[in-house]
């Protein structure tokens, strides 16, 4: 995509620290924490929504989400994280490229996802 800052931060275009990086994904800190520890977990791939997504697409992203439990504790995530997907405009995603969240580094409030709107 000519104008995704995710797919100009994965090709150096617009330079970015990478926590970590391999072929299907790239790790760099969010510019706008919400905790102690907050990354981005993007895949290579340019897809907004889960429905984009090819069933290839699928397991690649099954394999970054594993990948992500192994580099955890190099990212300072030893003793747990959230992982936060944002999609659409309801779930307030403000990159239209799929990206995962995460969030630790501190003892995060708990969600109460039982509550009523």
């Amino acid at each position: 995509m000519n104008d995704c800052i995710f797919c100009k931060i994965i090709s150096g275009e617009i330079p970015s620290e990478k926590f970590y990086e391999d072929d299907l994904m790239i790790v760099i800190a969010d510019i706008s924490p919400k905790a102690a520890k907050h990354y981005l977990a993007i895949p290579k791939k340019h897809y907004k929504l889960f429905s984009e997504m090819s069933e290839a697409d699928a397991v690649d992203l099954g394999k970054c989400i594993r990948k992500i439990g192994e580099i955890a504790p190099s990212l300072g995530l030893e003793n747990g994280f959230r992982f936060v997907i944002n999609q659409g405009d309801d779930g307030e995603q403000t990159v239209f490229h799929l990206h995962m969240h995460l969030l630790g580094g501190q003892k995060l409030t708990t969600c109460d996802h039982r509550k009523s709107v």
